[in-house]
């Protein structure tokens, strides 16, 4: 992977620079979608957009790994990572595919991996994402809001 510089407009007419890159580790799925959502917090896309496949990092922006609690989607993660080169530290966006804890090796295994990350922030199960339409009408919902302004604090370390 590379980077490049990248500036968007959002509809204000006020350039933004996009500030978040995310990259799907295990399928592009609602999941990925409303982190994204999350993380872009009403700037119509300015400011975290997920990456096609292939596509150059932008220059300045933090990179995020999406994937979930699965012990196929850390595998892929750690795949992932050993290809991941000379690029800053991705964070770690852990979507919880169910209302239970991770199994054991998917925890092990992301505990080492730690040391390769910009840090790790856990996203719970949130039963409403199977019942929406997209992830506007996920963020109607007070526990989605609640753990997009969780998720917003992690990565922003505040």
């Amino acid at each position: 992977m590379t980077t490049q510089p990248v500036m968007t407009t959002p509809g204000a007419g006020t350039p933004v620079a996009l500030r978040y890159a995310l990259m799907p580790v295990d399928g592009n799925g609602i999941a990925v979608a409303t982190v994204a959502a999350m993380l872009d917090n009403d700037a119509g896309g300015a400011a975290a957009r997920v990456l096609a496949p292939g596509e150059v990092l932008p220059y300045g922006t933090v990179p995020v790994l999406v994937t979930d609690t699965t012990v196929y989607g850390v595998q892929r993660l750690e795949e992932t990572l050993l290809r991941w080169g000379p690029l800053p530290k991705p964070w770690l966006v852990w979507v919880a595919d169910a209302p239970a804890r991770p199994v054991q090796d998917a925890r092990f295994t992301v505990r080492a991996l730690e040391g390769r990350l910009a840090g790790v922030a856990r996203l719970p199960y949130l039963p409403v994402l199977r019942a929406v339409k997209g992830p506007d009408e996920a963020l109607e919902y007070k526990d989605v809001q609640a753990a997009a302004a969780r998720l917003r604090r992690t990565i922003e370390g505040k």
